[in-house]
């Protein structure tokens, strides 16, 4: 766990790709990424939920477990913990922590787009790190894409969560230089979300941004791939991507 803290440095962000499987897992570690990342929609649609629905917290776990084989650490997507209560969420961290993950995300937005009472958020927060005090809590807040992206609030959130005792924080959709030193400037290492074609790692690496994380992109971009792979043999043309071996992948399963 103090590896996974050590990786998270202002100005030279970690790079966290994210899987919904653990084939796709085993694939980015044999690429030399160093930690990993689960994907709350990429789990939950290879599961048939809805995205970060307590149905799915059984899933969650069996993928972080499996993933903990791998050499690479692992941050799990939590959601809003899959509960309201602060006990139950620490005793999933603490459940999650037992089997080898480094690392959680617990995001304030909750269903139908609003977003938790600062107050509410802040006992998860807290529970998870008094159950699990060597675990890091990535604190997100949804305020860009669920609230009124207002960067005051962002800040406001971001600095109740770090009292609360997170050990970093998230704040997808948050783009703007101005707005992303502000947040910076809070004093725990920020986590930004990839947003193609409007920020770049190195750009975000300038700002002090500590943590770059790819979220769901993977996993859509593996269901254009499928997608494209198929139109492409239906329509004879070339494939989109060339596909490791099946000898490539085997290797990579225990």
């Amino acid at each position: 766990m103090d590896e996974f803290r050590a990786l998270h440095v202002p100005g030279s962000p970690l790079l966290l790709p994210n899987a919904w499987e653990f084939g796709v897992g085993a694939f980015l570690a044999a690429q030399g990424f160093r930690a990993l990342g689960t994907t709350s929609l990429g789990v939950s649609a290879a599961a048939g939920e809805p995205d970060g629905a307590p149905s799915t917290r059984e899933a969650t776990v069996a993928l972080a477990t499996r993933l903990t084989r791998l050499d690479a650490l692992v941050s799990v997507d939590l959601a809003d913990g899959f509960s309201a209560d602060p006990a139950a969420v620490a005793d999933l961290a603490a459940e999650l922590a037992d089997a080898g993950v480094a690392g959680v995300n617990l995001e304030d937005g909750r269903a139908g787009g609003s977003l938790a009472p600062v107050d509410v958020q802040c006992a998860l927060v807290a529970a998870v790190k008094d159950r699990v005090p060597g675990l890091f809590v990535n604190a997100r807040t949804d305020t860009h894409w669920a609230g009124d992206r207002s960067v005051a609030e962002a800040e406001r959130r971001v600095r109740a969560y770090a009292a609360a005792g997170a050990d970093g924080v998230f704040v997808p959709g948050l783009a703007e230089p101005g707005d992303v030193e502000r947040v910076v400037a809070v004093g725990l290492p920020l986590n930004l979300l990839f947003l193609p074609g409007k920020v770049t790692v190195a750009g975000l690496a300038e700002l002090g941004v500590a943590r770059v994380s790819l979220g769901s992109l993977p996993y859509r971009m593996a269901l254009a791939a499928a997608a494209g792979t198929a139109l492409a043999v239906r329509d004879g043309r070339d494939l989109p991507l060339t596909p490791p071996s099946y000898a490539d992948v085997t290797a990579l399963l225990p």
